[in-house]
């Protein structure tokens, strides 16, 4: 299978590439760097060193024997989408060309148009190349479990839902109620993509993933072949970050109550989703809704784990619950239906409290790196601002 990643330089890209090419795919990646920039921009970096695309694409033929084609371009350039995707005439899209950080999309009025402009114009952009190009390409969207928000009711794997108001019933796309303007941009895809579908049939699977941990795969047996790590209040997800902060004797802070709960999936696991979803399409036409999730957990509850399994590796680690920057419910039901995963033979590899030691493992080496990173660990970007 001949597949195009876009956003390949990136945190599920990069592994995501090389699990595929070790499969035996043929891998096409496309990026424009965009998120090196912008984490630089926020005073923060990887926490592992990384190297230039093109050096680690040497490494990866070297360590792994992997192919992988790279271009450096920009999704929102919609001629030079359209000439990779004449040129290379892939099997399947992986579209992971956009701005991903939720609290990044929130710190002011210029972060929040380039979030919609970037995302919504690269799917639209998206859409209208393989129209041209061949419109029976399979299109995996990444979505996300924070389009739907924190319901009091089921979160159903499905497109749409029946509904009835004053008797009269009829479909409608299942509820969807984000938390911040990327969450929105993520949920505008997901209309655009289902109008696609519909109007000329597109094949496309939107996976709806929860916030994804871990620095290892399979793959990753090398230092050179790590993919990025994000750590800061803007761009690192909690698992990321409290693991940090563990190792740099900073207390772990929940946000709030901490009974915020999501879905989380660990970096492997989320490897394997993915190769199975692209190497089992959907029918030809059809628009699958993916939930890909692994645990349910509730933020205070890794905060305990983390605290847990760092003092058992000596570390010294305290727990300080801080105001909450965001505006979510922070105690709620949360319950995620999720079949198509397991119908098609996933079986989740990896428990927290594991991937957790691990993680701490490989981070600990790069404590003198991630000193230089400390103040920009605790919460800065506040929802209730909205600067202009």
């Amino acid at each position: 299978m001949r597949v195009l990643i876009l956003g390949i330089d990136g945190y599920l890209g990069w592994p995501l590439a090389l699990r595929l090419g070790k499969r035996g795919h043929e891998v096409i990646g496309v990026d424009n760097l965009y998120t090196r920039n912008a984490v630089r921009e926020v005073g923060s970096d990887s926490a592992f060193p990384l190297p230039e695309p093109e050096e680690r694409i040497a490494a990866a033929k070297k360590i792994l024997d992997v192919n992988i084609t790279f271009y450096r371009a920009d999704v929102k350039d919609y001629e030079k989408l359209y000439d990779i995707i004449q040129k290379h005439k892939p099997d399947a899209i992986v579209h992971f060309a956009e701005q991903r950080s939720a609290p990044y999309s929130m710190i002011d009025v210029h972060h929040a148009n380039y979030t919609f402009i970037n995302n919504i114009t690269s799917t639209i952009n998206l859409i209208y190349a393989i129209l041209k190009v061949d419109p029976t390409i399979h299109v995996l969207k990444m979505g996300t479990m924070g389009e739907y928000g924190t319901p009091n009711y089921d979160i159903l794997e499905s497109a749409f839902v029946e509904v009835e108001i004053k008797g009269k019933k009829d479909k409608i796309p299942f509820p969807k109620w984000a938390s911040s303007w990327y969450h929105w941009s993520k949920v505008y895809d997901t209309y655009n993509l289902m109008w696609a579908n519909k109007v000329w049939g597109l094949t496309i699977t939107d996976i709806m993933q929860g916030p994804v941990y871990g620095t290892r795969t399979e793959e990753i047996i090398d230092e050179k072949l790590r993919t990025r790590f994000d750590f800061d209040e803007v761009w690192g997800t909690v698992v990321n970050r409290y693991c940090v902060e563990a190792i740099l004797g900073l207390p772990l802070t929940p946000y709030g109550k901490g009974g915020q709960t999501r879905g989380f999936i660990s970096l492997e696991d989320s490897m394997q989703a993915l190769t199975i979803l692209l190497e089992h399409p959907p029918s030809q036409g059809e628009y699958r809704v993916v939930n890909q999730i692994h645990e349910v957990l509730s933020v205070s509850q890794i905060a305990n784990m983390v605290k847990e399994v760092g003092e058992s590796l000596g570390l010294k680690v305290e727990i300080q619950h801080v105001k909450n920057p965001r505006v979510e419910k922070e105690e709620h039901y949360y319950n995620v239906e999720s079949k198509i995963l397991p119908s098609l033979g996933f079986t989740p590899k990896k428990k927290m409290k594991d991937e957790i030691k691990f993680m701490l493992e490989d981070l600990i080496p790069y404590k003198s790196r991630l000193e230089k990173f400390k103040h920009v660990i605790f919460p800065r970007t506040d929802w209730r601002k909205g600067r202009s």
